[in-house]
């Protein structure tokens, strides 16, 4: 197991080079049976103007991991995947450091896929609550 966590992570980490999760230094760090975790370095290039981590910099984040979860979880080769809708409930600002972003799917359907993302700080307290819709398109 410990084998293909580490593949798994590998891929998804290499798959980011050149996009946005490398932009925001996304890392993905760990992954199980129904969940995928990330981190996220919460620096002065994504904050707000006020000093705290931006909202959009923790929603592209959350999709980033919902999306990344749902290639790993559906057929890869067989399937394309698209972020729908995305809600997100900051609770919790921060201003340094990093949160934690982990996706753990609620619903897998043949066509659609509802993700609850959680994103916390380095004491594991609660940012934001994320929910993610994908769907799953056929390759051509």
């Amino acid at each position: 197991m410990n084998d293909y966590k580490e593949k798994i992570l590998k891929i998804c980490n290499e798959t980011s080079k050149n996009t946005l999760m490398e932009t925001l230094e996304i890392d993905y760090i760990d992954v199980g049976e129904d969940f995928l975790l990330a981190k996220m370095p919460v620096t002065t290039k994504v904050h707000q103007p006020d000093g705290v981590l931006h909202g959009g910099a923790m929603v592209a984040l959350a999709e980033s991991v919902g999306s990344a979860a749902s290639y790993i979880f559906l057929d890869a080769s067989k399937f394309f995947v698209r972020g729908i809708e995305i809600s997100a409930n900051h609770v919790k600002s921060v201003k340094d450091g990093f949160v934690y972003a982990k996706a753990v799917i609620l619903h897998k359907g043949r066509t659609t896929q509802l993700w609850e993302i959680k994103i916390t700080n380095e004491a594991d307290e609660l940012i934001s609550l994320c929910k993610l819709t994908t769907i799953a398109l056929p390759r051509s």
